[in-house]
């Protein structure tokens, strides 16, 4: 795990404090890779790159980077792991027996793959998550490639002539070219979804490469379209036209291998590894084929909290006991919690604002007292249909799609004056929707109308606005629970869980790795039928059954609590004071993002205990202490 930046200038003389710049750039990112620093320039034209090492595979110099290929042709920078490393190793053995390695580490072999069999060839060989920057000497292009599910960030874009490239906002930041201008566009985003979806990001012409994308650049200013090398929706509709076809028990046992694959390479480390445990599905499944597999007791951890409606210490030690791994569990108290607060703006170098983002750095940091590698359950939910929603939508969308749009309007009209309960407001602001794809926004919108909130925004397209536009593309995926965990494996996954996991972690130079986003975990679990899934009113049910091999069946069936924190009741209590701050209304005025009127409203709502706006207060709050920084 590593963290790198770089640039491409395309206009001017080249800079003379080139290597002062990319030392800044590096420093930026160094909570990402403590353990080594390293800087590469081709003097040729005006490019640098610059990495930070968090040392995992291969500790010795050997693993190096900026690192150069074999030909001296390509220049490497990389962050994350390739898991299958000693496979490709053997195969670009067999084209070379005499192949003379510099070391074991996987971003050599994943290099002389890249030199060898092109960029598509070998990212499609390759299982792991990852970014890399590839610079080629001789036809002097660069290519930004990300792994298939968006585990690891990648921004990029062109500033001021230059072309800028990194893991965080923070490294483009330090560069002299870069402008700072924020896209009130991308800032409505945020207030909707309480992150910015990809290709977005705060600043204007800097963009997030999509997950299983690539883009090849040249020093010539123009900026080309993304290009898939992994395309999810195919995957999809692979699995919608065929479906898995064995029996429950089959189904069961090939989840097993695959996961007790993945599992097996993702413990590969030089480092010492653990795992995070809640005691819940995911991360229970994820420790138990780890100790399985493991000769040695596993480290696992879990976070308490003195809120015991918030904690699930109990039941993670209860299934560590069982399990009979190493396990690590510290209590949290509130004002441990409240101290993070502060610090949310520098962990994560865009505004993002699912507060889930607090008690997942407290873990991470937790872990990383002892460990430098956790694996985690993420992503379960999202592929093998764990969300309540993912059972009460569709309920609810065939209740409402008989009633004709107009009765429905018109009732929602009548009912929206009268002081219902939050859960309720929530019903009243979807019983109009035209769709199911509308339904399903209009559900993950924090703010109805965003666009009307920051000043002089225009809302931009996003995957779930365009599709409840337009939703013909994805009327193939039947029935509705499916496509809802297609939007979220697509949407969601990369930009609100796997960002809040990645910051939270790097910030305490924790590498996380999720074994059920192994590519192959992934396109099986788009073959299964929806009644492997959810049944009998429980999400998961497929994954379940694997677990009950495992674990006793009462020790994990519960309903499932998200790993959340009392934000409402924060913002009422401890929290007040700052969030006054930052919310007062000269200070929104005088920052010229918001309608100050209109937040001020909501935050009254909120204080008075009229309703529970917690939640679209958040994006606005996170905004104004990231902008603060």
């Amino acid at each position: 795990m590593c963290g790198f930046s770089g640039y491409l200038r395309v206009t001017g003389q080249a800079a003379p404090d080139r290597s002062a710049i990319l030392q800044a750039m590096g420093g930026a990112l160094r909570h990402r890779g403590p353990d080594d620093q390293g800087h590469w320039l081709d003097t040729s034209v005006d490019f640098g790159v610059t990495h930070q090492r968090l040392s995992i595979a291969d500790l010795s110099q050997a693993g190096h980077q900026p690192m150069l290929s074999h030909d001296d042709r390509y220049v490497l920078a990389f962050n994350g792991e390739i898991y299958n490393f000693p496979v490709l190793r053997a195969a670009l053995e067999k084209d070379t027996p005499d192949m003379a390695w510099r070391g074991h580490s996987d971003t050599e072999i994943l290099l002389e793959a890249l030199a060898r069999w092109g960029v598509e060839q070998a990212l499609t060989a390759a299982v792991g998550m990852f970014a890399l920057a590839l610079w080629d000497r001789q036809d002097r292009t660069l290519t930004l490639a990300r792994d298939r599910m968006g585990e690891k960030p990648l921004y990029w874009g062109w500033q001021s002539g230059t072309l800028l490239f990194g893991s965080e906002l923070t490294a483009l930041e330090a560069h002299p070219a870069f402008l700072r201008q924020i896209d009130r566009g991308a800032l409505s985003l945020l207030l909707r979804y309480n992150y910015i979806p990809e290709p977005h990001s705060i600043y204007r012409g800097i963009h997030k490469l999509p997950a299983g994308h690539l883009v090849v650049l040249r020093p010539d200013g123009r900026e080309p379209a993304p290009e898939p090398y992994w395309d999810y929706r195919s995957v999809v509709r692979t699995g919608v036209a065929t479906p898995f076809a064995g029996t429950e028990s089959e189904a069961v046992s090939t989840l097993e291998s695959l996961l007790m694959e993945s599992v097996a390479g993702q413990m590969v480390s030089d480092v010492p590894l653990g795992a995070f445990l809640s005691g819940g599905l995911d991360s229970s499944t994820v420790v138990a084929l780890m100790q399985k597999q493991s000769s040695q007791r596993v480290h696992t951890y879990a976070i308490g909290f003195e809120d015991k409606a918030y904690d699930e210490a109990t039941h993670a030690r209860a299934v560590a006991a069982h399990l009979g791994t190493d396990h690590t569990e510290l209590y949290v108290s509130n004002q441990d919690t409240l101290a993070v607060v502060p610090e949310l703006a520098r962990i994560y170098s865009e505004p993002f604002a699912d507060s889930s983002q607090i008690p997942t750095y407290l873990v991470s940091r937790m872990a990383r007292r002892s460990v430098t590698v956790a694996l985690s359950g993420d992503g379960a939910d999202e592929l093998f249909g764990g969300y309540t929603h993912h059972q009460y939508l569709p309920r609810l969308w065939n209740l409402l799609a008989p009633v004709p749009q107009g009765l429905r309007r018109c009732a929602s009209g009548l009912l929206s004056p009268l002081p219902f309960p939050r859960r309720m407001r929530k019903l009243l602001d979807v019983l109009d929707a035209r769709s199911r794809e509308e339904l399903y926004w209009r559900t993950r919108s924090f703010w109805s109308e965003p666009a009307a909130v920051v000043r002089g925004a225009t809302e931009p397209d996003s995957l779930l606005r365009s599709l409840y536009r337009d939703p013909s593309d994805w009327r193939f995926v039947q029935p509705f629970a499916t496509w809802i965990m297609a939007m979220e494996a697509m949407d969601y996954m990369p930009g609100d869980v796997l960002a809040k996991v990645d910051r939270a972690a790097m910030a305490n130079s924790l590498e996380t790795r999720a074994p059920f986003l192994d590519h192959r975990v992934v396109e099986f679990a788009a073959r299964l039928p929806l009644s492997l899934k959810l049944r009998n009113g429980q999400g998961k049910w497929l994954l379940r059954q694997l677990l009950y091999r495992y674990v006793p069946q009462a020790m994990v069936d519960r309903p499932k609590k998200g790993f959340s924190v009392p934000l409402g009741a924060w913002l009422r209590g401890p929290l007040r004071e700052w969030a006054e701050g930052l919310l007062a209304e000269p200070l929104l005025q005088a920052g010229g993002y918001f309608d100050a009127a209109a937040v001020r409203r909501v935050w009254a709502e909120h204080i008075q205990g009229k309703s529970d706006q917690a939640s679209k207060l958040w994006s606005v709050l996170m905004f104004q202490a990231w902008q603060a920084r």
